[in-house]
C-alpha cells in the first residue's frame, strides 16, 4: 500500500485535509534542525514526518505530526532504544517509514559499532517496526546491508502497485541510486534479488552540476510513470550546493530518464533559502501533492556560533505542481 494513498476514516477526512491557505505563507514549518524529512499520511488523520537524529534532548529519530502540513507538534524519539549492533553511534540518518500489513516499518541508516575499530567499515541500512506511526520502533536485530563509507544511506521503501513487489531504494557515497526487492516480511532482501543501479552521478568539475553526488531517493507513481526524486550534490557545510531533482520511468526499477541541469530541478536555492533538498512527497485528502524538504535559512545557518555553517536545516513545505508531465515547485524556488 503506497504511503500517500493510506485511506483516512471518513470521520477524520476533514481534519486531515490541508486548508486552502498555502504553506508558502508559513515557511519554515519546523524552525529547528530537522534534516532529511520523510512523511506519511496515516489512518489516524495525522501527517507524520521523521528526520535524522537531532533535537534537544537528542532523539535518535525525530518525529512530528500535523493535521494540515503547516502546524507541527514535536513528539518524542521514534527509535528510543539504539540497536545492539549500533549502540555507540550518534549517527542515525535519513529515516523513512511505510505503513503496510497492519504495521509501520522504519528504514534508516546508522554507523555500526564495528566501524569504530575498523575504519574500512561504513554505514548500514536497517529496519525497525512499530504498531503506531509515532513509535516506539524496535530494531529488527541486525542491519539489512552495510557498505563502505556512506554508500548505504537514505533508504526509501516503496510498494510497486504494478508488480506487487516491495522495493527499497538507497544510495550515495558518489555512487548511483540503487533499488532491490525486499522479502515479503520486509525485514530483509529477497534472496534471489540483486541491486539495480538507477541514476548515476556525473563526474565533472562543473560546480553548477548537482549530480556530482546523488542521494535521498523518493518514488511516487502518477499517470503511468514512476517519478524518482533525488538530491545532490553537497547538503551542508561551507560548500553547500544542494537541490531536488527528478527522473521518471515506466517501471519502478527503471530505466529512468533524467533531464539535464536546470531542467531536472524540482526546487533549488534562492536569496533566502540555501541548499534545499532531501524531500518527501505527500498527497492530501483533496488530491493535491506537497513536497516536504529541508533548507538552510541564510540569515540563521547554524544553531550556535561554534557549529559549521549551513548545518541548521529546517523543514519547508511547498505545493508540487505538474507541467508537461514533470513536477516542480512553482518557479523551482522555495516559498517564503
Amino acid at each position: 500500500m503506497l504511503r500517500y494513498l493510506i485511506p483516512l476514516a471518513l470521520s477524520l477526512a476533514a481534519c486531515a485535509s490541508v486548508p486552502a491557505t498555502s504553506p508558502r505563507l508559513a515557511n519554515p514549518v519546523i524552525d529547528t534542525d530537522f534534516p532529511d524529512p520523510a512523511a506519511i499520511r496515516a489512518a489516524d488523520g495525522y501527517y507524520y514526518v521523521y528526520a535524522t537524529q537531532g533535537g534537544d534532548p537528542i532523539r535518535n529519530i525525530q518525529v512530528a505530526r500535523s493535521t494540515d502540513l503547516m502546524r507541527w507538534e514535536m513528539l518524542g524519539d521514534a527509535l528510543p532504544a539504539k540497536p545492539a549492533w549500533a549502540s555507540k553511534t550518534q549517527d542515525f540518518w535519513a529515516p523513512d517509514v511505510i505503513a503496510a500489513d497492519g504495521r509501520y516499518y522504519l528504514y534508516y541508516s546508522a554507523k555500526p559499532d564495528a566501524a569504530f575499530s575498523d575504519p574500512k567499515r561504513g554505514l548500514c541500512l536497517a529496519v525497525a517496526t512499530a504498531d503506531r506511526p509515532q513509535g516506539p520502533f524496535v530494531d529488527s536485530g541486525a542491519p539489512l546491508h552495510c557498505g563502505e563509507s556512506f554508500v548505504s544511506i537514505d533508504p526509501h521503501a516503496f510498494d510497486d502497485p504494478a508488480t506487487g513487489k516491495r522495493l527499497l531504494y538507497w544510495g550515495s557515497g558518489f555512487g548511483p541510486i540503487k533499488v532491490r526487492e525486499l522479502r515479503p516480511d520486509r525485514l530483509g532482501f529477497a534472496p534471489a534479488s540483486t541491486e539495480i543501479p538507477l541514476v548515476d552521478v556525473i563526474k565533472t568539475e562543473d560546480a553548477s552540476e548537482y549530480r556530482r553526488l546523488v542521494e535521498g531517493a523518493w518514488v511516487i507513481r502518477r499517470k503511468g510513470y514512476y517519478y524518482l526524486f533525488l538530491s545532490g550534490d553537497n547538503c551542508c557545510g561551507p560548500k553547500a550546493h544542494y537541490a531536488v531533482m527528478v527522473a521518471r520511468s515506466r517501471s519502478a526499477t527503471g530505466p529512468y530518464q533524467i533531464r539535464s541541469n536546470p531542467d531536472y530541478l524540482v526546487v533549488a536555492a534562492d536569496d533566502r533559502w540555501n541548499a534545499p533538498g532531501h524531500n518527501a512527497i505527500v498527497t492530501d485528502a483533496r488530491g493535491r501533492d506537497w513536497i516536504l524538504y529541508h533548507g538552510v535559512d541564510r540569515s540563521r545557518p547554524r544553531n550556535k556560533p561554534t557549529d559549521d555553517i549551513n548545518s541548521r536545516r529546517v523543514m519547508l513545505v511547498d505545493r508540487l505542481v505538474w507541467k508537461n508531465g514533470w513536477p516542480e515547485v512553482e518557479g523551482k524556488k522555495p516559498g517564503p
